[in-house]
């Protein structure tokens, strides 16, 4: 069937323009761009609504195998299609981990009942321990898209680097979650006023620069592809700069929490707001927008982090970190939006574009031939958001009962229908 979507708001961030247009869909693949409707072509009105690339969201768990009460491949799909995202990048820190191509092809079979599309992340180090690197050919060939041993940091330097310059020799993408994990262990808090009237056990920001600044030098030394999962303090930026402009091939990240809420957030020891790496300062929050508004900060990520509500209702210090933040991701980054700090191209772009260039993925553009992966949104809708309509498993959302803008109407993937909002 040949879709044609009328009356839209194109957002583009490839062009970086925001203006009125249609596209076609013909063949699962974006057929043409303000043309006239096809013959026959089934026309839908878009009603002067946002009309993207689908969200490609870098750094999802998703509780299979191992943590599947959690969250399934199925409910994440799901959530994943109510919330915008057409394409997810699944970390390997499941249990076991990831980090064999027997365990790939399980997870890869299971991803396949998602309406959405899942690629996988493997392990850097078998049992993500930071010792023995993996397979990383075998890992190649079934299909991982990137490696990584996420919130486990290696403290082996040696072993780091021969993973690394092996996988360069491959072309492989090597992620790094930048946080010193000595003065990181146990924390639950960023360093500050407000975490020791709090009590809570804290970490300096200068653990994510130490972390940081390890990690690139081994990039410098090896030559490796690197991409940096969470940036999060100002202090971390000068480091990641002076890598772009000596030329490494370097990008970073950032998680949609810190963009929209800082350490204050935790209030009397809400667990909903724990996170990993803490929540940060006001400045430093600023600074992330800041960053990403420059292009510092090449990709926003939702960091996808279900928890079941055994492990979040217990002491601040006990309780596991992470949130759920499929569906949340889009209204939480038209905070931003709304605040005037940055333009819905850029934004769009730092969800989009910007993740599917750093894989080698064809989504993530508003072009000719490039696959259907389309979002139709109201940046503008208000609504109050209910924890317990997520479609996600696990309901540990910082922002229930939080009063939110930007509501998705429709997301297509390969051209296909796979969420339409109740009207």
């Amino acid at each position: 069937m040949i879709i044609h979507l009328s009356n839209a708001r194109l957002i583009d961030p490839e062009a970086l323009t925001d203006a009125p247009g249609s596209l076609t869909i013909a063949k699962g693949v974006i057929g043409a761009i303000n043309a006239p409707a096809p013959k026959g072509a089934r026309i839908i009105d878009c009603g002067g609504m946002c009309l993207a690339p689908g969200i490609v969201d870098i750094g999802v768990k998703i509780g299979e195998p191992g943590e599947r009460h959690k969250e399934s491949f199925r409910s994440a799909g799901l959530a994943a299609a109510a919330g915008g995202v057409t394409t997810i990048i699944a970390r390997p820190d499941t249990t076991p981990a990831i980090d064999t191509p027997e365990a790939l092809e399980f997870v890869t079979r299971r991803a396949a009942e998602s309406p959405v599309r899942i690629r996988h992340m493997a392990a850097l180090t078998k049992g993500r321990d930071g010792h023995e690197m993996t397979e990383i050919g075998f890992l190649l060939d079934a299909g991982a898209i990137a490696f990584t041993d996420a919130a486990r940091v290696s403290t082996d330097a040696k072993a780091l680097s021969r993973a690394m310059t092996y996988a360069r020799s491959l072309g492989a993408l090597i992620g790094g979650h930048p946080q010193d994990p000595n003065l990181s262990a146990g924390a639950s808090a960023t360093s500050g006023k407000f975490a020791s009237l709090r009590g809570i056990p804290a970490v300096s920001p200068m653990a994510e620069r130490m972390g940081l600044e390890r990690d690139l030098a081994l990039v410098e030394l090896t030559g490796a592809r690197y991409h940096a999962d969470q940036i999060t303090t100002a202090r971390a930026l000068p480091a990641l700069a002076r890598a772009k402009d000596a030329g490494l091939d370097v990008t970073a990240g950032t998680s949609i929490h810190h963009l929209t809420l800082n350490e204050l957030d935790v209030g009397d020891y809400r667990t909903f707001f724990k996170f990993t790496p803490p929540l940060r300062s006001e400045d430093d929050r600023l600074a992330m927008v800041e960053a990403v508004t420059s292009g510092l900060i090449d990709v926003i990520s939702s960091m996808h982090t279900p928890a079941d509500e055994e492990s979040k209702r217990l002491p601040f210090e006990e309780a596991a970190s992470g949130a759920v933040a499929l569906e949340t991701f889009l209204p939480a980054a038209m905070r931003i939006y709304h605040a005037g700090a940055i333009d819905l191209p850029t934004l769009i772009r730092a969800m989009t574009l910007n993740p599917a260039r750093r894989l080698g993925l064809p989504q993530g553009r508003l072009s000719v031939g490039a696959p259907a992966d389309l979002v139709l949104f109201d940046p503008d809708a208000p609504f109050l958001m209910d924890r317990f309509s997520l479609r996600s498993k696990s309901k540990n959302t910082p922002f229930d009962g939080a009063r939110m803008e930007g509501k998705v109407l429709k997301t297509f993937v390969g051209g296909t229908l796979v969420y339409a909002a109740e009207s």
